[in-house]
């Protein structure tokens, strides 16, 4: 096995562990206006921090197989860019540049392919 397919696979690894991580924190917030939290800084709600949640727990099962394995990093990268945009209209620089290295994963993935892929 080449070191490329085991640098993919490490990278999968993360990429799915982070994303259900992520995933399920937004499904268990409590949305408390006391309690800021980076979405209630971008002024997403309620309904949007479940679609967010949602999407990435389906990233999360997207890069674990070939056929999908594009498309999910795709939305991983949308999604991180968003968070950097957002971040920058709100003022905070230093989410946007702590995005930085996790926006170069799913690019870097893709470039490298699923290591199962045939």
């Amino acid at each position: 096995m080449s070191i490329m397919k085991i640098i993919s696979g490490i990278l999968i690894l993360i990429t799915a562990f982070l994303s259900f991580k992520h995933g399920w924190e937004g499904l268990v917030i409590e949305t408390n206006p006391a309690e800021p939290n980076l979405f209630t800084q971008f002024g997403i709600g309620k309904t949007g921090i479940l679609l967010i949640s949602l999407l990435s727990i389906a990233v999360g099962l997207m890069v674990l197989f070939p056929p999908t394995f594009f498309a999910g990093n795709l939305i991983n990268a949308v999604m991180i860019l968003s968070i950097m945009g957002l971040s920058l209209k709100t003022g905070n620089l230093k989410i946007a540049l702590i995005e930085i290295p996790f926006l170069l994963m799913p690019l870097v993935m893709i470039y490298l392919g699923h290591p199962f892929k045939k």
